[in-house]
């Protein structure tokens, strides 16, 4: 069964940075990508950066965080990294990990979409302040 934790969330002061860790027991088959997706209070889960899991670990972001997230992955132990740096208020959030298929990794009109990730995390919370 696979089964996603994360760790490594807590609060940083605005500027600051952050590195949160996603552990897959296993990956099957059929995943394609590691998603990172965060949902802050009354708004919507939306996708900040994906990894491939072959293809050279190629990553993917969407502009909001280009240039100051950093998705990375060591793939002995099945465990991705999202390094957070410059961050900001707008940043804070519950950070989930998902697994996905193939149809899910992409980025289609700087949207990273929940749809054909199958398996998430619990989520790790990242708190920003100024």
């Amino acid at each position: 069964q696979v089964q996603l934790v994360e760790s490594g969330g807590g609060s940083v002061q605005a500027g600051g940075s952050l590195r949160i860790s996603c552990a897959a027991s296993l990956y099957t088959t059929n995943t394609k990508c590691v998603g990172w997706f965060r949902q802050a209070p009354g708004k919507e889960r939306e996708g900040v950066a994906i990894i491939y899991t072959g293809d050279g670990g190629k990553a993917l972001y969407v502009n909001s965080v280009k240039g100051r997230f950093t998705v990375s992955r060591e793939n002995a132990n099945n465990t991705v990294f999202l390094q957070m740096n410059n961050l900001k208020r707008e940043d804070t959030a519950t950070y989930y990990c998902a697994a996905g298929r193939a149809i899910a990794c992409m980025v289609v009109k700087d949207q990273i979409l929940p749809d054909g990730f199958d398996y998430w995390g619990q989520g790790t919370q990242v708190t920003v302040s100024s």
